[in-house]
């Protein structure tokens, strides 16, 4: 499948954004399959998109990223995914050359004692990971939704992830409310994350979430010591910011 141009990515995801997202999903398998996936953290979209792309492939291929931080609910719901529809999950570890470099010179909470570490640490244990595992596709799935936080209100049902050698970047979920996302959990018994049910509606690595408080944004819990305009790992934040910067200036 030929790299999409920003003409064409844009008359997609204009035709898609009135879509449900199963139609976008069929129509993403169709175009790209098999050299798509979704990453998944496990989180409540990611549920709702392994169960819908099982209804439409019964073995579509899904990745994750094991930072070695993460909360052992993370890993009972990957192995219920596994029990539930039977798929292999490709994980993608750190190099531990690189973790072991930079522990040694920071030290393990280093992420708590400036952002420039914070993010050093989310380089390391994230988005090397992604990039190897995106190194192989013409497209990836996600489950951010426009929701979620400011930095993600422009995110698009369709773009191009220059971040990542110009493939294609699915947001099936784009214009869905986190009502919309547990009523389909709840209606077709998708197994889910025990920590959202104590207060977690975003789940990332176990020193950096926590639950969120009445009132607060759904990714407040992750990096509370940070600034809010900061808030993400590197695997997304820039393309989106470059958005918002487009969208000021319209």
């Amino acid at each position: 499948m030929p790299r999409l141009s920003e003409e064409e990515t844009i008359q997609l995801s204009e035709r898609f954004e009135t879509r449900e997202p199963h139609e976008i999903l069929k129509w993403s398998l169709e175009t790209f399959h098999p050299k798509i996936a979704l990453a998944s953290s496990f989180g409540a979209e990611d549920m709702l998109l392994i169960d819908m792309l099982c209804k439409i492939n019964h073995k579509p291929r899904i990745f994750t990223i094991d930072t070695g931080r993460l909360h052992q609910e993370t890993y009972d719901v990957m192995d219920a995914v596994r029990e539930k529809y039977g798929i292999v999950i490709a994980v993608y570890f750190p190099q531990a050359d690189n973790v072991e470099k930079m522990v040694k010179e920071h030290g393990l909470n280093l992420f708590y004692r400036s952002s420039d570490l914070r993010a050093l640490c989310c380089k390391t244990r994230k988005v090397e990971p992604l990039s190897r595992a995106l190194s192989e596709l013409d497209a990836w799935i996600t489950g951010l939704r426009r929701e979620q936080s400011s930095a993600r209100a422009y995110v698009e049902k369709i773009e191009i992830d220059k971040l990542n050698g110009g493939i294609v970047k699915i947001n099936p979920l784009a214009d869905w409310s986190s009502e919309q996302v547990w009523s389909y959990i709840h209606e077709n018994n998708v197994p889910y994350n025990k920590l959202h049910d104590e207060g977690y509606p975003s789940i990332g690595c176990a020193p950096c979430t926590r639950p969120i408080r009445p009132g607060e944004d759904p990714r407040a819990g992750r990096w509370w010591w940070e600034r809010e305009n900061v808030k993400e790992c590197g695997l997304h934040h820039r393309l989106e910011r470059c958005k918002i910067v487009l969208k000021a200036g319209d």
